[in-house]
């Protein structure tokens, strides 16, 4: 797409590839630049830096913007340690974390704040989101509750180490993520969203010899890798989403340098290495234990910090010499530099193809549906029905697929195929006396009733309020609490996505949806024997039967819009 005159928002953009990113996108014309990053200071001097590059650029065209996006908006500017430090911090963090997803959810977020105040057109990702994520160490955290639990229930400790525990989970952290990140781009109308990712290892194997002081690989690096390429896949399903931005994803797979060269305080997590000193004379003497956090240290403070020559490389660190040319000579991770990466994001934004977008890659390397199953595919159904017809039965719905809303909605479509035989006929009752004749047959089908309870779809009978079940109930979902208050709203939001609902206004729905399939249909021209429609008059058999099968499919993914996006 164009990127003159539109608005980007980097995400990240005080970084070592943030940065180069912005400086590219600026010779393509956009409209502003919105420069986030997780501290204050950082996004303001990216914003004053960049302003000091490009003096002709009218005040306002770099914008700073601050803050977690991981965190909702009041807790943004917040550090994580303290949040989970507090009780009722933590509290908020495992319910942003655990609860279900809604739009009240969303639009505490941060991302949706930022999304809807900015509106960009463009997002590009420079946040190393599985390092944000993983380097939370959640193998630390659950050492400390299993040490926890050794000493039972007197460890005061316990259930904070516990929420903690909860609040560190990696997939949660980043499904939820990702829902927060498609549903905000959508709103705010984004058209393209490029993620610079991350191999974890920096392109090297399990043998990698770079660790975090532990085993051999570290299992904190391999974590950082596996969550990158779960994330990987969550963006392969987002670009296959239709109503998602176009999705793509650059994964270097090398050191990324460098931002500057020079000499000066040596800094780690943003603070200055102070020199300690341990004499000889004070060293400890070697017995049965190794005391690795002693009451009384042995060494002593001094006034100084390490100062050296450095090459500072962004998110990656600040390494020395010696360490620069270790890990960039030839057989180890060698290293890439941020304007190659800002070049690639940039060519693929304007519709190039560089060949490094691994959404693309995915895409090719698929297997997808092909030619051979889809002529198979009548001669399943044919066998399928011969069998049914031999067995005097209809093969329904088991609830193994799911979701339940699936099995509820071939039940009542096999409900109105068994009282009506086709959807002209229902089209021609009134929905009052097809919940009537529907109804008749749960009453006097025993067999038909067991069938539908039994695999955990409730029937709701016409009253509203008389509910059939079985031992298990798919819906509400069981989420450790066997009572459930029935608050307003409850039975209809549980009736739409798991229970066979018997109620009038239900079918007034039924009619309403066969009404608009029969407009589908009707809009075909006369005589057109095309490859353009795929539901034909042909297909619904001319509107003289009702294929459960089939209907759902329709609701799935015309009036749902969760149609496959690509084939």
């Amino acid at each position: 797409m164009d990127i003159k005159g539109r608005t980007v928002l980097v995400l990240g953009g005080w970084g070592l590839v943030g940065t180069a990113v912005c400086r590219r996108l600026v010779r393509e014309g956009p409209k502003k630049i919105v420069i986030t990053s997780l501290l204050e200071h950082e996004a303001k001097e990216a914003v004053e830096q960049l302003s000091k590059e490009y003096p002709k650029k009218a005040r306002g065209f770099f914008v700073p913007w601050w803050g977690n996006l991981f965190l909702r908006h009041e807790l943004k500017d917040q550090p994580r340690e303290e949040l989970l430090k507090n009780d009722a911090t933590r509290q908020k963090l495992i319910d942003d974390l655990l609860d279900e997803f809604s739009s009240k959810l969303l639009e505490r977020s941060s991302v949706f704040q930022l999304m809807r105040s900015t509106k960009p057109d463009i997002v590009v990702d420079c946040i190393n989101s599985a390092t944000a994520i993983a380097y939370q160490d959640l193998f630390q955290v659950s050492r400390d509750v299993r040490r926890r639990l050794k000493k039972g229930q007197n460890d005061a400790g316990l259930i904070e180490a516990t929420e903690r525990l909860l609040a560190t989970q990696y997939i949660p952290q980043l499904i939820r993520h990702v829902q927060t990140m498609y549903r905000s781009m959508n709103a705010a109308g984004t058209t393209i969203y490029v993620k610079i990712g991350t191999s974890g290892t920096g392109g090297m194997g399990l043998n990698i010899p770079y660790t975090h002081s532990e085993e051999r690989p570290s299992s904190v690096l391999l974590s950082k890798s596996a969550v990158a390429g779960a994330h990987t896949l969550l963006l392969f399903l987002m670009g296959r989403t239709p109503d998602s931005p176009i999705t793509k994803e650059i994964k270097p797979t090398a050191a990324i340098a460098w931002k500057r060269i020079g000499y000066g305080e040596v800094r780690k997590r943003g603070k200055a290495i102070r020199l300690v000193d341990c004499p000889p004379a004070a060293g400890i003497k070697l017995g049965g234990t190794l005391d690795l956090r002693p009451e009384k240290p042995v060494w002593k403070e001094t006034s100084e910090t390490l100062r050296s020559v450095f090459i500072d490389t962004g998110e990656n660190g600040t390494f020395s010499r010696s360490e620069f040319e270790a890990i960039s000579t030839p057989g180890q991770m060698e290293y890439v530099t941020p304007e190659e990466i800002a070049e690639s994001v940039v060519f693929e934004i304007l519709g190039g193809n560089t060949g490094h977008d691994i959404i693309n890659a995915l895409d090719n390397a698929t297997l997808n549906p092909t030619y051979r199953a889809g002529f198979l595919f009548e001669s399943a159904v044919k066998e399928l029905k011969s069998l049914e017809e031999k067995h005097g039965t209809k093969s329904i719905a088991f609830e193994m697929l799911g979701p339940p809303r699936l099995s509820k909605l071939l039940y009542e479509a096999h409900l109105l195929q068994m009282a009506f035989g086709s959807m002209r006929a229902v089209l021609k009752t009134p929905a009052k006396k097809i919940s009537s004749k529907v109804t008749s047959l749960i009453e006097q089908g025993s067999a038909l009733r067991a069938r539908i309870v039994s695999i955990g779809i409730p029937i709701l009978m016409p009253d509203g309020v008389t509910l059939l079940r079985g031992g298990e109930m798919k819906i509400p979902p069981f989420h450790g609490e066997s009572t459930l208050p029935i608050k307003p709203g409850s039975v209809d939001a549980w009736s739409h996505d798991g229970w066979v609902d018997l109620r009038t206004k239900n079918f007034e729905g039924w009619k309403k949806r066969f009404q608009r399939i029969l407009e589908e249909l009707e809009r075909i021209p006369a005589g057109d024997t095309s490859s353009q429609f795929l539901r034909t008059k042909a297909y619904w058999e001319d509107f003289e039967a009702i294929e459960p099968g089939k209907i759902v499919g329709w609701i799935f993914s015309v009036e749902e819009k969760g149609e496959r996006m690509k084939a």
